[in-house]
């Protein structure tokens, strides 16, 4: 039952991703502009064509399976829908790639992926953050990779472990932890100078 109820909010948040990139335009959402105080930092640039290119192969199994079942209509509908879903549900993770980049204020820094992950490490528990650029991310205690496109650009080494809550609840201590993002160099700056004005 956690599972399942798990799903659902994740399912209802990546539809309101996709209501935010909608209404939005593909603004980033958080505490990022002049109110906020923070700094954006995103990932999403260059998954839109693999986006594109997934959504394009189900509208046309969609179209497939249209042609496929037009003689069990009952079957056939309830294909529609799913497909239908499918391509909503793949735009949908796009736009929360978009809407959720990570974030970099005063109080912590926000390591996000899509509604996947949502990690926050205080400044004064980062020991060390270098540009690091890795395509493979063997399992590893203690290490959490968010990886977009199987690569990973920054490595932060903490001082002190967080706790990182998967999607279904799991809890684990990192004391590493590697992420893309598109503006490593200056992201691994800003990150340096807000560990050292926290100690």
């Amino acid at each position: 039952m956690r599972a399942v109820l798990a799903l659902a909010r994740h399912e209802a948040r990546l539809l309101g991703c996709l209501a935010v990139w909608a209404l939005r335009h593909g603004r980033p959402s958080g505490p990022s502009g002049p109110s906020g105080g923070g700094q954006v930092f995103g990932y999403a640039r260059g998954q839109g064509p693999v986006m594109a290119g997934l959504a394009f192969v189900c509208v046309v199994e969609t179209l497939t399976m249209s042609v496929l079942l037009r003689h069990w209509p009952a079957v056939h509908a309830v294909m529609l829908f799913l497909d239908a879903y499918t391509v909503v549900f793949v735009i949908a993770l796009y736009a929360s790639q978009v809407v959720r980049p990570h974030l970099l204020t005063a109080e912590a820094v926000r390591i996000r992926h899509s509604v996947h992950v949502d990690l926050r490490v205080p400044p004064a528990a980062i020991a060390a953050v270098r540009h690091e650029v890795r395509t493979t991310h063997p399992r590893t205690d203690g290490e959490l990779d968010v990886p977009v496109g199987s690569r990973t650009s920054v490595t932060i080494e903490l001082a002190t472990p967080v706790t990182h809550v998967t999607l279904f609840g799991r809890r684990r201590e990192v004391r590493v932890v590697r992420f893309h993002v598109e503006e490593a160099e200056r992201m691994v700056r800003s990150l340096s100078t807000l560990a050292r004005s926290a100690t």
